[in-house]
C-alpha cells in the first residue's frame, strides 16, 4: 500500500495561501484542489519515490548544514572583503568519490554543498561513484572530502539507504 502524500498537499496549499496574503475559504478550496492535482499528478512523472530508513538523522543533518552554512558565510566575507591576513587564496576543483547511489540523497547532497556559500557541486560521473566540486578557497583536499563523506554523506546514506 502507497503511502498519501498528504502533507505535501497540506504543505502546497499552505505555501499558496502564504502567496496569496488571504485565508479566504474559495483560496483555501483552490490551493488544496490545486495541490492535490500537483501531487497525485506528477508522481506519474517520478518514478523513484524517497523512502527515508531513519528519518530522525535529518535533524542532526540539519543541525550540521546550518552551522556550516554559517561558518562559510563568515569564511566568503573575510575572503571578499580581504581580511584573510596576507593568506593566498587558491580555488579549485577537487573529485570525492561517493558510496551514495540513492538519487534522493545525491540530490539532498547537491543542495547542502550549493547552499553553502563557498562550495558549488560541479559535476557527478556517470557511474555516481565521483562528485567534482569547487571550492572558492581549497587549502586542504582530503579535509574536504573527509567533511562531504563523513559530516554529510553518511549521515543520508542513513537516512535514505
Amino acid at each position: 500500500m502507497k503511502r498519501k502524500p498528504v502533507l505535501l498537499v497540506f504543505g502546497l496549499t499552505g505555501m499558496w495561501l502564504l502567496l496569496n496574503g488571504t485565508l479566504a475559504f474559495g483560496h483555501i478550496l483552490l490551493g488544496l484542489a490545486l495541490s492535490t492535482l500537483m501531487v497525485f499528478g506528477f508522481r506519474v512523472v517520478r518514478p523513484v519515490q524517497p523512502s527515508l530508513r531513519r528519518p530522525q538523522r535529518a535533524l542532526l543533518l540539519l543541525g550540521r548544514v546550518f552551522i556550516d552554512i554559517l561558518r562559510s558565510n563568515v569564511a566568503v566575507a573575510r575572503i571578499v572583503l580581504g581580511l584573510n591576513g596576507k593568506r593566498a587564496i587558491r580555488s579549485g576543483f577537487l573529485e570525492v568519490p561517493l558510496d551514495m547511489r540513492d538519487p534522493n540523497g545525491l540530490a539532498a547532497l547537491a543542495t547542502i554543498i550549493t547552499s553553502t556559500p563557498g562550495t558549488v557541486w560541479v559535476d557527478l560521473s556517470v557511474d555516481g561513484a565521483t562528485l567534482t566540486l569547487h571550492v572558492l578557497d581549497l587549502r586542504d583536499e582530503q579535509a574536504w572530502v573527509d567533511t562531504i563523506k563523513q559530516r554529510y554523506e553518511r549521515l543520508l546514506m542513513e537516512i535514505f539507504e
